[in-house]
């Protein structure tokens, strides 16, 4: 648990950037910055994003007009008390086109309509007092002829029944597409105060008579058969039966000043299932009828009739400026900048940029670190360019375990002129006038050579991580190199970095063995793996090691052996 630190609360962190000077990065940063703020632009002028919004809130009145003449009944003209029907709903109104006449119906007893489940033969099929949903009134027990052919149960009801269940075609009542409406809509914008009716000021008495929609799109005066055709329909057709017809009236208001608009947009589509074959009932119908007394008999006319239904639906928005809205929009729009970041990201990180700056581009940005359980090996061979990054394991040999990933190898610039102005014959010659002894490989191979060694020179290890070879593939080893002498085993050059390092330090020629040792082990790490990867163990091969441990040997012949450790270190203690 960390310590509470109560000034720990007075401190700021930002994130770590890293810079690229690249001007094809620049530009196509730049670019779709660009990009994405015009999209963002025209996403708010398109959606208003900047405005604050309100719901309509509306009330409709509607006014019919129009006579018609109702043909194949009798000479009788219909005007708008006639094909309004009984009740008007709020939002709609109804125009009836098509009508069954029953005449002159009195309470009496006559035969039922015949029907499949209907037909009688005696009176015992015909039960006295009963009815269900289908009959038109209340069985008397008797069996009476309806024609020639037929015999029903007779029935105490409104006689004559109504016999046909078919409308008319074509529809008795087809004038009514001529027929007008008149819509005036209210509507109220409660937030802002703002209210606004579809009779706009300049909509007076004369302008009502004379507008057409053809011409003005704004007119509130409508014909029938234009609503019905805008709808996608026939009205000759859907006179037959009737049907829904939807009426929108659309309210998209910006009340801003510099761009004030408030103007209703009408459009219109059928409702109801038109297709007969898919629906039970098709159509819309319903009945009504006119009383009359004749000769102290109480008479009725009975109309069952079709028509359109017409629905007035008003939806809408207003929207006004808002600087708390605009704040907003701008903040949750800003994120849309990261996917510049990520698509730069991954373009620099795959093949379709340069992959050394991609390399290092990650490990400046990205700092990997392990889990307190992992170790992660460094390991470089002297017939490959590049360094493995393996992970440790307690039963396979080093050699043969597959890397975790490779990475390129980075020379240490500083350290490697440092070692270059030390090699110069001038700067050594009085240390070791003697030349250097170049160590060559036994000519006998290592009769037990361990399975994992590739050149013939590495001795048995007991622990799986010092089980290591310089080589991946069966060659000559490493420690033949005569480069291998002068920079990791020379000793005139040990001691002289000994004495870079440590100037106060003992002379040279009283230098521990133990710490030639160690140098030469930095030295061969800094040769041969240069930068190693952050939290890695830099591993020297077990060839390299016996060779350096002969050339230095312990005084008492002991030696502690390589101890990976989770930090970055030389290579441990060897």
């Amino acid at each position: 648990m960390p310590n509470c630190d109560p000034f720990g609360l007075c401190q700021y962190q930002t994130n770590k950037l890293v810079r690229i000077h690249s001007v094809r990065l620049g530009c196509l940063k730049w670019s779709l910055n660009g990009a994405i703020l015009v999209f963002i632009c025209i996403v708010m002028l398109w959606n208003r994003e900047y405005q604050e919004f309100d719901l309509v809130v509306s009330s409709v009145t509607t006014k019919v007009k129009g006579v018609a003449r109702l043909s194949g009944v009798e000479d009788m003209v219909w005007d708008v008390v006639d094909y309004s029907g009984p009740s008007q709903d709020r939002n709609s109104f109804f125009v009836v086109t098509n009508v069954i006449v029953t005449k002159n119906q009195t309470q009496g007893k006559c035969p039922e309509v015949p029907h499949k489940d209907k037909l009688c033969r005696t009176d015992k099929d015909c039960e006295k007092g009963a009815w269900d949903q289908q009959s038109h009134g209340i069985q008397t027990g008797s069996c009476v002829k309806f024609d020639v052919m037929k015999k029903t149960c007779e029935v105490s009801a409104w006689c004559p029944i109504e016999a046909s269940t078919s409308p008319p075609r074509p529809a008795l009542l087809s004038a009514a597409e001529n027929f007008t409406v008149l819509i005036k809509n209210n509507i109220r914008f409660p937030a802002f105060s703002f209210i606004r009716r579809n009779l706009l000021p300049h909509m007076n008495d004369a302008y009502l008579r004379s507008c057409q929609r053809a011409s003005d799109p704004l007119c509130p005066i409508f014909r029938l058969g234009d609503m019905v055709r805008e709808a996608g329909e026939t009205f000759s057709n859907m006179a037959v039966e009737g049907g829904v017809i939807g009426i929108l009236i659309e309210w998209d208001c910006n009340l801003d000043r510099l761009m004030h608009r408030c103007r209703p947009k009408y459009s219109f589509r059928r409702l109801d299932e038109k297709e007969s074959n898919r629906t039970l009932y098709p159509g819309l119908n319903f009945r009504y009828a006119k009383y009359n007394i004749v000769n102290g008999v109480e008479e009725r006319t009975l109309y069952k009739a079709f028509g359109i239904r017409f629905d007035v639906m008003v939806f809408g928005q207003a929207g006004k400026f808002s600087f708390i809205q605009l704040i907003i929009y701008i903040g949750s729009t800003l994120s849309y900048y990261a996917l510049t970041t990520v698509f730069l990201d991954w373009l620099i990180e795959t093949s379709c940029y340069s992959a050394e700056v991609g390399q290092s581009y990650s490990e400046r940005k990205v700092e990997s670190v392990q889990d307190s359980q992992q170790c992660i090996l460094c390991v470089s061979y002297v017939d490959e360019k590049k360094l493995r990054l393996v992970k440790r394991s307690l039963k396979k040999s080093l050699q043969d375990i597959k890397p975790v990933s490779v990475q390129p190898r980075k020379e240490d610039a500083a350290h490697q002129r440092v070692v270059l102005c030390l090699l110069q014959p001038d700067v050594g010659a009085h240390h070791d006038p003697q030349p250097p002894h170049y160590h060559k490989p036994d000519p006998n191979p290592n009769p037990r050579r361990p399975a994992w060694c590739k050149c013939d020179c590495c001795a048995p290890a007991s622990l799986p991580h010092e089980q290591l070879c310089c080589r991946w593939r069966d060659g000559a080893c490493i420690t033949s190199s005569s480069l291998f002498q002068q920079l990791v085993l020379h000793r005139s050059l040990l001691e002289a970095i000994l004495l870079y390092q440590d100037p106060l330090s003992s002379a040279a020629g009283v230098v521990q063995t133990t710490a030639l040792r160690h140098c030469a082990y930095r030295q061969y790490i800094n040769w041969r793996f240069g930068l190693p990867a952050n939290n890695a163990n830099p591993v020297i091969p077990s060839c390299c090691v016996w060779r350096i441990r002969k050339e230095y040997p312990s005084p008492d012949g002991q030696y502690r052996g390589f101890t990976p450790t989770m930090k970055e270190s030389a290579n441990g203690d060897l």
